[in-house]
């Protein structure tokens, strides 16, 4: 009679060890680790700061916000080593992205990194991509691994270009970068791939525990096949780098150009192959980019005898000759290290319609500024033409200005650039629609008096940026000439801190009594009498 009677309780049993087997085993001690997204609809990822699903199916990592971060991470941790004393095991993973910007350029990129946790809190946007900050970046006890995809060339990470992917390891000085692209496997030869094209792509990358060596291959999202030669090719055993178990997961962040980071798809796999993402069922990339339109004057002009043809090129070939003379600049071979820093004098003199007298802002003791529009981003900037008259020190100068045009926060007036042309440095910054604060507490922008609590934001901002220039920066800078005319206002009358004219530089925890700074350097007629370098507008 017993018989009978254990029959449903064996049944039961059997049925919940079947249901336990089945489930997903994402931290298990096997071979079989893996997941695949292809799409994200209905993923249940853990997300922060700007970061989220579209109902798409998209992962917007950034949303277009200047100056944010984003992170996704797959919710589960993946145990690393097969044993407590083992070596990281081998992985793959592939992902399916996409850059969106409403401009030529785009900053700052993304990466997919391994961390031993999904709390990325202290880290900060811009140039440090969501992951570290200027305190712990390089540090060993960061315990990160990441493929970075930067559009961005920061010096001071000793970035090769701006469009590349790197290898990092516990910091953003990648152990092994390259231009973005895919080898062909028929000649071998490369192909370049712009990150920002606005156009999906696909990025594997692959670790191999037995030659510790680190793999990452890229190609358009119309390739078939995954490319055989990659890009970046890094030996380094990730076992003194990464923690038992881990978290995998994607950053990302922007600077002052509004740009949209998107995952499309990604995979996963520990000691095999990555799962192929299922392309066909991936959400699209938003479009925002207007489509070319024919001109009427190419109508025209095809039809034209052979002739008139010879008599345009003439004439073309006269205005290019001309057009040189009129846009000469003076270039140095040392000038090419500060790369995207420099504008062309053509792009200035067409922002600011040749300097026009309509488009003067101001006069000061060291030139005049104007406002323009950059013909190709539409982005709005104030170009400050100051006078030069000496070689001495310009390369110092330059290098500086590039090193303060690194300075990121929202309550300082960008530094973009700079250019030379026979006696004049031209300054490049992003334009204050609002003017200066002297203005508007002195009654001179019509009558518009300011009320408490707009002075409130002012002040606010005004302080927020001077804690930046003090402590948070990898320098310290003091300014030293802060007052009304020096406060400009952008479009929502927030305050932000311009003329780095008199201000110094030096490293943290060093007597400022015994640094010169960089404002004795102006190669200017008036620097050897004020000495005084005026940097902002």
């Amino acid at each position: 009679m017993a018989r009978p009677n254990m029959k449903p309780i064996v049944l039961l049993f059997l049925k919940l060890l079947l249901i336990g087997l089945s489930a997903p085993q994402l931290i298990a001690g096997d071979e079989t680790q893996k997941f695949v997204y292809s799409g994200f609809a209905s993923a249940n990822l853990t997300l922060d700061g700007t970061a989220s699903v579209t109902p798409s199916g998209l992962l917007e990592l950034t949303n277009g916000t200047v100056m944010s971060m984003g992170h996704a991470f797959h919710p589960a941790p993946l145990r690393l080593r097969d044993s407590p004393n083992g070596s990281i095991q081998s992985f793959s993973a592939s992902f399916v992205f996409g850059i969106i910007s409403i401009y030529d350029v785009s900053s700052h990129g993304l990466t997919m990194l391994v961390a031993p946790s999904k709390d990325l809190s202290k880290a900060m946007p811009v140039q440090y991509l969501g992951l570290f900050n200027g305190l712990n970046n390089g540090n060993t006890t960061n315990h990160i691994f990441a493929v970075e995809l930067d559009t961005w060339q920061n010096a001071e990470f000793g970035d090769i270009d701006y469009n590349h992917v790197g290898v990092d390891i516990n910091g953003l000085s990648s152990e092994k970068s390259h231009t973005a692209g895919f080898f062909h496997d028929q000649n071998g030869t490369f192909e370049n791939l712009t990150l920002g094209s606005q156009e999906a792509m696909q990025v594997w990358v692959d670790y191999d525990r037995e030659k510790t060596q680190i793999d990452v291959t890229m190609a358009p999202l119309n390739m078939t096949t995954k490319p055989k030669r990659p890009i970046v090719s890094a030996r380094y055993n990730l076992s003194a780098v990464l923690k038992d178990v881990a978290y995998i997961g994607f950053s990302s962040s922007t600077g002052t150009i509004k740009t949209q980071h998107y995952v499309l798809g990604w995979s996963f796999a520990m000691n095999g192959p990555a799962p192929v993402i299922n392309l066909s069922m991936l959400p699209k990339l938003p479009r925002d980019h207007p489509k070319g339109r024919r001109s009427w004057v190419l109508d025209i002009v095809l039809p034209v005898g052979t002739a008139v043809v010879l008599l345009s090129l003439g004439a073309i070939a006269f205005l290019l000759v001309r057009r040189h003379f009129r846009y000469a600049e003076v270039r140095d071979n040392w000038e090419v290290e500060f790369g995207p820093h420099r504008f062309s004098y053509k792009d200035l003199y067409h922002a600011t319609g040749g300097f026009e007298d309509k488009n003067l802002l101001g006069v000061g003791g060291f030139g005049r500024v104007y406002k323009g529009v950059l013909q190709k981003s539409r982005l709005k900037i104030a170009v400050k033409r100051v006078s030069h008259d000496s070689k001495q020190g310009m390369k110092e100068f330059i290098a500086e200005i590039v090193s303060i045009g690194r300075l990121q926060n929202r309550n300082l007036v960008p530094l973009l650039g700079y250019c030379r042309r026979k006696g004049e440095l031209l300054l490049v910054y992003e334009y204050m629609p609002n003017g200066s604060l002297d203005k508007y507490l002195h009654g001179k922008e019509d009558n518009t008096i300011l009320s408490w609590a707009q002075r409130f934001q002012v002040i606010k901002g005004i302080a927020s940026g001077l804690l930046y220039l003090h402590e948070e920066w990898e320098k310290v800078v003091v300014h030293r000439d802060i007052k009304a005319s020096n406060v400009l206002l952008d479009n929502e009358m927030n305050g932000r801190l311009g003329d780095f004219g008199l201000a110094r530089l030096y490293d943290h925890g060093i007597d400022p009594d015994y640094t010169c700074g960089w404002h004795h350097r102006l190669p200017s007629s008036r620097a050897g009498t004020q000495r005084k370098c005026h940097s902002s507008y």
